[in-house]
């Protein structure tokens, strides 16, 4: 079937929770996708921020081959070797000592909300220590407590009530969190860099301004790295950016390559607030998907994506740079780190988008007006030139 014919079946069949655009994929390689009628795309979006290691690469093709040979899925009532594995690998390349294995990164912050209500209330006695202060502008999922978690009126609407116990606060804003304080708080979480709030990086001292509140008040801070985890910033772990260590990380997106996976990490004094029959996952840390994980995980670390990331993020600022400078009417800002990185427009940038679409990029806007740049880390310089070639030609047609 051709694209039109399917767009038409999933019309049909396919409820209504994606804006989709009119494009069918059927097959990936490195940074390019072609759809069902053989056009090819750059992919610049890289599924949102999943495909660090581009579509189908080859170590993370060959894991999920042999595993699904072998073992596909078990319960977690038993002990699985890949989960293990992959638990003490993340360990060993972070600040944490215990991981918890899920499906998503909605379920990963569920866990995270979970983890610290259970801790502080165990730590404190306290049954009203509950509270977490989280900052407008954030996402962290579409489950009813990740949506109350959420700081973006449009994600919450719709679904009262939310979820008690969530103050949100300005971004980048220290005083902010220490001014929502209350007896009732027992965690802050943030994105090290917002991603859908239109990828906001906070100032040099922020992430360190909080981290010495929680220390302050006995508070656990929460780090959703969703998406600006695995590699996306140039470092496996954005906090490492800021000189601090979380209590609680959660990860997925780029986490198995493509594989639907999530994690929770924590320190080994928080972790002991869970215990069999506190929380659980019936997919969660599965054979196949933790295979796909560590195939993923060790080809960041172990073949130089953490380097191109940062040196090709550089690259692709600079050629922003150049197009902000010669489009100023247009282009506000370009901010990132790593290849995390945004364009804010004065103008929505949807019609940049579907002209991107027409001419063989995918790109997508977040928060309306901001451009959002998140490709394999393995891009190259020619597929970098090319996508700007395409973008400048787009922007100079609005310009006219």
């Amino acid at each position: 079937m051709n694209t039109e014919k399917w767009i038409e079946k999933s019309d049909k069949y396919i409820m209504k929770t994606y804006g989709r655009y009119p494009i069918v994929p059927v097959r990936g390689k490195g940074c390019k996708l072609w759809d069902v009628d053989g056009k090819e795309y750059l992919d610049f979006l890289g599924g949102v921020a999943v495909n660090n290691l581009g579509h189908c690469h080859s170590n993370v093709v060959k894991a999920i081959q042999e595993q699904a040979t072998t073992l596909i899925h078990c319960s977690n009532y038993y002990q699985i070797p890949q989960q293990i594995e992959l638990a003490e690998l993340l360990c060993s390349l972070s600040f944490a000592d215990k991981a918890f294995f899920c499906n998503s990164g909605a379920e990963a912050n569920e866990a995270a909300i979970k983890l610290a209500r259970k801790y502080s209330r165990d730590k404190t006695g306290k049954s009203d220590r509950y509270g977490i202060i989280t900052a407008t502008d954030s996402f962290h999922g579409r489950t009813l407590a990740t949506v109350s978690a959420t700081g973006q009126e449009k994600i919450q609407r719709f679904f009262d009530p939310l979820l008690h116990g969530f103050t949100h606060v300005a971004f980048d804003d220290v005083a902010a969190i220490e001014a929502a304080i209350t007896d009732d708080t027992c965690a802050v979480m943030l994105e090290p860099i917002q991603g859908e709030g239109g990828v906001n990086v906070p100032s040099p001292g922020y992430l360190a301004g909080v981290r010495e509140l929680c220390n302050k008040y006995g508070l656990l801070l929460i780090l959703d790295e969703v998406q600006v985890g695995m590699g996306r910033t140039g470092k496996l772990f954005a906090y490492e950016h800021f000189g601090i260590t979380p209590d609680i990380i959660t990860l997925a997106k780029a986490l198995a390559g493509g594989v639907p996976i999530g994690a929770m990490l924590a320190t080994d004094d928080v972790a002991t607030a869970f215990s069999p029959g506190t929380h659980g996952s019936t997919f969660g840390g599965n054979p196949l998907a933790t295979a796909a994980a560590l195939a993923a995980v060790r080809t960041i670390v172990e073949e130089g994506i953490l380097n191109s990331a940062e040196e090709m993020g550089e690259y692709l600022v600079g050629e922003l740079e150049t197009l902000h400078k010669k489009y100023p009417v247009i282009i506000k800002e370009v901010r990132g780190i790593g290849l995390m990185i945004g364009m804010a427009l004065t103008i929505p940038g949807g019609d940049i988008v579907k002209a991107g679409h027409e001419r063989g990029v995918l790109l997508n806007t977040t928060h309306d007006t901001v451009l959002r740049f998140v490709p394999p880390l393995i891009v190259s310089k020619q597929e970098v030139n090319e996508m700007i070639r395409i973008l400048d030609g787009i922007l100079k047609e609005i310009t006219v």
